[in-house]
């Protein structure tokens, strides 16, 4: 099984939940206009000034995904 990325976008400020919430809708419209065989996206809320979206790629996308959509960072799902 190949390895899981999670590629984080950081989103910070009284708004961050709404825009991390709102984040997660355009990831799940780039995996479908792409066709990409992915299916692991959310958000999570920290606390009232910061929040996360997130989408899990394997190794195979992670380079062209990464390149297309500027995560903040990753990390080892």
């Amino acid at each position: 099984m190949s390895r899981q990325i999670k590629l984080i976008w950081d989103f910070r400020g009284p708004a961050s939940a709404k825009t991390a919430e709102h984040h997660e809708i355009h990831l799940k419209e780039y995996i479908q206009i792409e066709k990409l065989p992915l299916n692991i996206t959310g958000f999570e809320i920290f606390n009232e000034m910061h929040a996360i979206a997130f989408m899990v790629v394997t190794d195979e996308f992670m380079i062209p995904v990464r390149d297309a959509l500027k995560p903040h960072r990753g990390e080892v799902f």
